[in-house]
């Protein structure tokens, strides 16, 4: 027997007006022309990371102090060494809600869907987190919810400087072969929801995925498709692309390419 309270719940919520239901033959016709509107999407998306790549870059001046794990470092060591920075400010701090025991619930999501970092360094990338929480507590944070994600402590105005002093953001940012350092690029609000997956990484950074399909500029560095690709524990750095792995990427982008031929004709 329905109670009362389940009455008045079922006559406040409006009954869903579901999609039709359709044969297999049919389903499958209104699939292709989802796909059809899905692989233009896929192809604008390229497009705009093409011109994320094109855009005018901003000299940073500043040298920046951080506290890591090991001591204090400068804007220039969270590189690693590599020519690409990524820098997520996450709020965990005192005032912040969750505070002591977790983050921002929003920036908490974010760090829940950072994929292993390790691909990123692969491509010439270092991606960090940085908070105004001492280290012991950011430490403390990462061992509770197993993030493994490098996090710094930020000292100074670096987030002010940035745009993230009030509100949660993603920097981008260049190391050049004479060490000077640019902002290339920055998103925040609803374009951090993006944000954890390797290739949406890869795709705001000045060099992209750095692979022979893409539109980038003339110089920049570009690998056969696919051959870079990796177990995120077997990464070496130099090291030439496993030759059966060659052979099966290889025909696997062949038979990508087929399917599309079949599709179009």
């Amino acid at each position: 027997m329905t109670t009362s309270d389940k009455n008045e719940k079922n006559c406040a919520q409006p009954a869903m007006h579901t999609p039709p239901v359709l044969s297999p033959q049919a389903w499958e016709d209104a699939r292709q022309q989802m796909l059809e509107k899905e692989k233009a999407h896929s192809k604008a998306r390229d497009v705009l990371a093409a011109e994320r790549r094109r855009m005018p870059w901003m000299a940073v001046e500043e040298t920046y102090a951080f506290e890591g794990p090991r001591g204090r470092v400068s804007l220039r060591e969270l590189f690693e060494g590599r020519r690409q920075l990524i820098v997520y400010r996450a709020f965990f701090e005192a005032g912040v809600f969750g505070w002591p025991d977790h983050a921002c619930r929003g920036c908490s999501m974010v760090a829940d869907q950072v994929a292993h970092v390790a691909h990123l360094n692969a491509r010439d990338t270092t991606l960090v987190f940085v908070s105004r929480a001492p280290q012991v507590d950011i430490a403390r944070l990462k061992a509770r919810m197993g993030w493994d994600i490098p996090w710094f402590t930020l000292t100074d105005g670096f987030d002010a400087d940035f745009g993230v002093d009030e509100w949660h953001g993603t920097n981008v940012f260049y190391r050049d072969d004479d060490n000077r350092i640019f902002r290339t690029y920055f998103i925040n609000n609803r374009g951090d929801e993006q944000m954890g997956g390797t290739w949406n990484y890869l795709d705001i950074t000045p060099l992209g995925r750095q692979e022979v399909w893409e539109d980038s500029p003339e110089g920049y560095p570009q690998t056969p498709t696919y051959k870079w690709w990796n177990w995120h524990d077997n990464y070496a750095e130099g090291a030439a692309p496993d030759r059966k792995w060659v052979e099966v990427s290889d025909a696997g982008e062949a038979a990508f390419r087929n399917q599309e031929d079949d599709t179009r004709a």
